[in-house]
């Protein structure tokens, strides 16, 4: 039985269609993924049935009402809820405190009734499955524990639809697993969801059905079992998709970074080298000190012990001392960690080599955009105007504007955690390109993600971490899923697979 019909959906934003009579529908009891690259209207037409954007002509019906103008408390009541890409958790509140946050329990004379709201939130998490303290404040939950928190509070809200916006982008593979879980439960009770994701395997695994936009219009609609993971790309990319290996052996330089018995939050006894040229990929389960021991390569975090040297010399300090190593970082966290909101787009680019050139007082507007062009050109950068906001581009396009706030300080060191979070598959296909042929000119890379295809497309070597102590480091030709798993979990030391080179390291 259908839920949600929209029909004929119209919106233009500034002389730009947005979306041109798109139809959308969600049955009862469904997951349905909608899925387009970044900029296919995806967003634009879950804002205009949440009620953030008016639409310029179109249908909506909802569990029976007609909605001609539908407003964000409307749409609330009538029970849909959404989850952001974006998290919007309020860091110096209470995990309580999110979930109740605009439904605040409230007693005699109006004040917080909280001894109930900390109960109910503690029954919430336990009917979930999710170990969080309900007193904890949120700036001290991990990543992946603000995503579940913020997915609690939709499911809170026991809505009729939930919309959940790259729900797992922050989620290990067991997290994922358990978050798969409770969407079954409630798909079984009646409930339905949209589902938007970038991640093949989980939408072919939780999806009833799909539909795919590009570039604002309706492309195609139907059961998942009756398509493939190439006929959605290809429906998305209008042009057929081939997951082929992009991988492009090099000839590798010199020693650029060393690490001897480093040790830091998370992490411990790290003895590694990467060369000039090199694309070393980290990866491991959540929490395995990957990501823990990037941040601290870059200053981030601070070190306890042992020594990293970039080009022969020993670095110490925080985040400026890297920098003037030539290392830079793009993090895993758009929004709190890359995303400076009152800057507009060309700002943004430049922040990073002005803080680099600080005793330089004067920002020279016409050399800025002479970059900024030539940056935009390079990597294919879908903006209007350098003076729009950061906010006004996708997803995809904001990671390429970080990447040239990066390349914009002619660091020769790039530190890349999860560089394709939340991006669509055509954006993935230029970022890989963009890692190869920075890697042809000598740049030395270091990219930490939990993806497997994606690691096997462009690294030449693969450390496994587990519980903060590299388990193993795999040559291009010996990366597969399998042996990743096995090695990540501790489930098997595979004998003769750590290389004499990495076995030398050790014992330097």
């Amino acid at each position: 039985m259908s839920l949600l019909q929209m029909e004929k959906i119209s919106k233009t934003f500034g002389g730009v269609k947005a979306l041109s009579e798109v139809h959308f529908s969600v049955n009862e009891g469904e997951i349905h993924a909608l899925l387009g690259e970044n900029g296919a209207g995806k967003s634009t037409l879950m804002n205009i049935l949440t009620g953030v954007v008016q639409m310029d002509t179109g249908q909506i019906e909802f569990s029976g009402s007609h909605y001609p103008h539908p407003t964000i408390v409307q749409m609330e009541e009538a029970g849909i809820a959404i989850v952001h890409q974006e998290l919007n958790v309020i860091n110096d509140l209470t995990a309580f405190e999110n979930i109740f946050l605009n439904k605040e329990i409230v007693g005699k004379f109006g004040l917080l009734n909280n001894k109930k709201m900390i109960q109910e939130t503690k029954d919430l998490f336990l009917s979930l499955g999710v170990d969080i303290n309900p007193m904890v404040m949120v700036e001290e939950l991990k990543t992946s524990e603000k995503q579940l928190l913020e997915i609690s509070r939709a499911l809170y809200a026991d809505a009729k639809l939930f919309i959940l916006d790259e729900p797992t982008t922050a989620l290990s593979g067991d997290e994922v697993e358990h978050l798969f879980g409770i969407l079954r439960r409630l798909r079984e009770k009646g409930k339905s969801f949209i589902f938007i994701s970038h991640k093949m395997p989980e939408i072919f695994e939780i999806a009833d059905r799909y539909t795919v936009l590009r570039n604002g219009e309706f492309i195609s609609s139907g059961l998942i079992v009756d398509t493939t993971p190439q006929g959605i790309a290809s429906d998305m990319v209008g042009k057929q998709y081939v997951d082929k290996n992009m991988y492009l052996q090099r000839k590798l330089g010199d020693d650029v970074i060393v690490m001897r018995n480093f040790c830091g939050h998370g992490f411990k006894d790290i003895n590694l080298t990467v060369r000039k040229g090199e694309i070393l990929a980290f990866t491991g389960l959540a929490g395995s000190g990957a990501s823990e021991l990037m941040q601290t390569m870059f200053g981030a975090l601070p070190a306890t012990a042992g020594h990293i040297a970039v080009h022969g010399q020993k670095i110490h300090g925080g985040i400026t001392s890297f920098m003037s190593h030539g290392v830079a970082m793009l993090p895993s966290n758009r929004k709190e960690n890359s995303v400076l909101p009152d800057l507009d787009i060309l700002e943004n680019l430049y922040i990073a080599e002005h803080t680099l050139s600080y005793k330089a007082q004067i920002i020279h507007k016409k050399a800025e955009l002479e970059r900024y062009d030539r940056l935009k050109y390079m990597l294919n950068i879908k903006a209007q105007d350098y003076t729009d906001s950061i906010n006004s581009l996708s997803g995809g396009n904001q990671q390429k504007i970080f990447f040239g706030r990066w390349l914009n300080t002619e660091a020769d060191v790039l530190l890349l955690d999860n560089p394709t979070q939340g991006v669509d598959v055509g954006a993935k296909i230029e970022i890989y390109r963009l890692i190869l042929e920075l890697a042809t000119e000598g740049k030395t890379i270091i990219i930490n993600t939990l993806e497997i295809p994606e690691i096997v497309k462009v690294s030449d070597r693969c450390v496994v971490f587990f519980e903060g102590k590299i388990q193993t480091i795999l040559e291009h030709e010996d990366i597969n899923e399998h042996d990743v798993m096995l090695h990540s979990t501790n489930a098997v030391i595979l004998r003769g697979r750590i290389h004499d080179k990495y076995k030398d390291e050790q014992t330097n």
